[in-house]
């Protein structure tokens, strides 16, 4: 199976342009005048404006479910975790609130094509509603992270399906839950049990052809202090200061590189310490997300633990996952 990643945004306004040939967009106005004329930028915004943070892509795939059906697909869901299943994200594990489920979408009676083109359909939070600014600029959460794609994927195959250059068998969608979260949607997109000879995955690329991507493992850092007023600090110890040096160490590792991927890089995401200012903090924490560019995932992991320990043996650091080294795609197409 071959496998490309590419990016939506150019396919989104490529798209836009060809769709404003008979209507075309003017750029004199507003361009939320011109939006509902374009299938492509009224399916865009009408996804964009569902809150679909990880966890909560209910609403969001029935959506999709409807618009799809309603354009001629046969539509299949696939359940990948009901109401109340534990969720682990970075901030640790919280309790879902609706059933999540995979959208899978094909012409005709074949639900075993050639090709998928495929995305996610949750986002990162916090959620932040559409809106068109000036300069007709399009702004939300999920506009290019991936609803972009999502929309763009949509309307290429719903034209080329019209243009019938495509037909039952050839090509089918996959939209997934929870990729920003561990890749639960994926993994239950196995028990589909099909296969296609190529698979194409939308995600922002800076606009290019992506023959791979670097690899992920996430953390989470303890301390853990004794609790006293401020006016005494030296009857407590302060868990604040305890994690500090840690993280400072961290950010100046010098982390493995690759000439295709780049840098390894290393984000301190989030910290909480303590519960007010006049009381001396009695834990502290934070979440960290590496990006791998080279080497595998246990090497990360060494090169973090050595960092910590040589500060204080006694933080406890936690990986959230194995995590996974960088993945070079299996391709036929020119990519980066």
């Amino acid at each position: 199976m071959k496998l490309l990643t590419v990016t939506c945004v150019s396919l989104l306004a490529s798209s836009a342009h060809a769709n404003s040939a008979s209507s075309p967009i003017s750029w004199q106005r507003p361009l939320h005048h011109d939006i509902s004329d374009s299938p492509l930028l009224a399916l865009h915004r009408d996804l964009v404006k569902i809150e679909s943070i990880s966890g909560n892509e209910k609403a969001v795939g029935q959506y999709l479910h409807n618009y799809l059906g309603a354009h001629n697909f046969t539509v299949e869901t696939q359940v990948v975790s009901s109401a109340g299943a534990e969720l682990r994200t970075a901030a640790g594990s919280v309790k879902t609130q609706h059933d999540r489920r995979n959208v899978l979408a094909y012409h005709g009676k074949k639900r075993k094509t050639r090709t998928l083109l495929t995305s996610h359909i949750d986002t990162v939070p916090p959620f932040w509603p559409y809106e068109v600014r000036p300069h007709h600029d399009i702004w939300g959460r999920g506009s290019v992270d991936a609803k972009g794609c999502v929309a763009t994927q949509i309307i290429a195959l719903t034209e080329l399906l019209d243009r019938k250059e495509v037909g039952d068998g050839d090509v089918a969608l996959l939209f997934v839950v929870g990729e920003e979260t561990g890749g639960d949607g994926m993994r239950k997109a196995n028990d589909l049990d099909l296969k296609w000879e190529a698979v194409i995955f939308g995600e922002p690329t800076e606009l290019k052809l992506a023959s791979g991507h670097k690899g992920n493992i996430g953390l989470n850092i303890k301390a853990k202090g004794k609790a006293a007023h401020s006016g005494y600090p030296w009857l407590g110890v302060n868990a604040n200061s305890l994690l500090i040096p840690a993280l400072s160490a961290l950010d100046k590792l010098d982390l493995p590189s690759s000439k295709k991927y780049g840098n390894t890089t290393l984000n301190i995401g989030r910290m909480e310490g303590g519960v007010a200012g006049n009381v001396v903090a009695e834990t502290a924490s934070a979440q960290i997300q590496i990006r791998i560019a080279a080497g595998s995932a246990k090497e990360t992991k060494k090169i973090v633990l050595d960092a910590v320990d040589a500060v204080d043996k006694d933080l406890e650091v936690g990986f959230l996952n194995e995590g996974y080294g960088p993945v070079d795609i299996d391709h036929d197409v020119e990519g980066q």
